[in-house]
């Protein structure tokens, strides 16, 4: 178990693990089963990546909306007469041509040897109105003591993204400080080996998901074979 440790100057960003939001963001309560709506936490990979990192919420009670009209970056927002600790206010800011900052003040402190990499929150992913506001990527080191903004791509031309009260706006995923690793080409014995392995998947597929297939309103086939397997897996890992 590894810990992440915070402190922040605005309580209501309310840091938590990443949960999915079911009615909500990733989708609606549908069952697996013919004739439903197929949405994003029926399918097990992108709900574990979803729930990967901790996700934070806008904490101010006025929404901001974000535009790009004529070129030009447009912040339409109330945030009332600004807090007297001296801090920047408004909290948003112009950022080059094609990108703006929030003032974060958000301090996540990770074990030696981890570091917190910034991400859009996976609502982005299932949004259908171009209106999530889009972090960008950033890796922060455990030596670095508070992040004092991050930054968001700016939306294209006539797009407007908006910050809502308790609607979270980013991800933090706690990965290895160091990317050690090399990219090599698998020995033909490995290859051979994991080729078996994905034949015996497709030729079990019928076993493996029994039971289990339905075709959801847009006519797209489902079955709970990668479930099974996952399951399997972390019941019986490999030694």
């Amino acid at each position: 178990m590894h810990i992440v440790k915070y402190r922040m100057t605005e309580q209501n960003l309310r840091p938590r693990r990443t949960k999915l939001e079911i009615p909500g963001w990733a989708g609606k309560p549908e069952p697996r089963a013919d004739g439903s709506h197929e949405y994003a936490w029926h399918c097990v990979p992108f709900s574990e990546a979803a729930q990967y990192g901790l996700e934070v919420f806008y904490p101010y009670d006025n929404e901001l909306r974000v535009s790009t009209k004529d070129g030009c970056l447009v912040f339409d927002g109330d945030f009332g007469p600004p807090p007297d600790d001296g801090r920047l206010w408004p909290p948003f800011r112009t950022f080059g041509e094609h990108y703006y900052t929030y003032q974060l003040l958000l301090d996540l402190k990770v074990e030696a040897g981890f570091a917190i990499k910034i991400e859009p929150h996976p609502r982005f992913y299932t949004d259908s109105t171009d209106s999530v506001p889009i972090a960008v990527p950033a890796l922060m080191r455990n030596w670095w003591p508070m992040m004092f903004f991050m930054v968001f791509k700016s939306p294209a031309e006539g797009r407007t993204h908006i910050f809502r009260s308790n609607e979270p706006f980013a991800q933090f995923t706690l990965i290895p400080e160091e990317c050690d690793f090399e990219l090599v080409k698998m020995s033909e014995e490995e290859a051979a080996e994991r080729e078996l392995q994905a034949r015996r998947i497709h030729e079990s597929r019928g076993t493996l998901s029994a039971g289990t297939q339905w075709t959801s309103a847009s006519d797209t086939v489902f079955d709970a074979t990668y479930r099974r397997i996952h399951g399997a897996a972390r019941k019986f890992p490999p030694r």
